[in-house]
């Protein structure tokens, strides 16, 4: 049993800037998670200021931070991707399904 044809006579439209910007997503998920990763990196290297307990304190506040910026960042690039998808899906072929006879179809019911 055939679910779907495609609709005859249907034509394509070209991909555009959802493609594009998809194929950017892993690129961005990469170096958006690396991105707070070395900044976490790096506040303990240049951060000496201070008592040992503010200095962990401080560094502690900046890793939440960072892992709420990357959250963010991850939240953001999935709803983007499902968005482009979405678009892509419905940029494809048509399709149609078969059809449900209506009684009626050829001379509507008087209301």
């Amino acid at each position: 049993m055939n679910w779907l044809r495609k609709l005859p006579g249907y034509q394509r439209t070209p991909y555009g800037f959802e493609l594009r910007l998809l194929r950017l997503m892993p690129r961005v998920l990469v170096l958006g998670s690396l991105l707070p990763l070395l900044m976490s990196g790096l506040v303990r290297l240049f951060y000496t200021e201070g008592s040992a307990a503010e200095i962990e304190r401080h560094i502690e506040v900046f890793d939440f931070a960072m892992i709420g910026l990357a959250v963010l960042l991850l939240t953001a690039v999935l709803t983007i991707s499902i968005g482009c998808v979405i678009v892509w899906l419905m940029k494809g072929p048509a399709y149609v399904a078969d059809g449900y006879d209506v009684s009626h179809s050829d001379k509507p019911k008087p209301d």
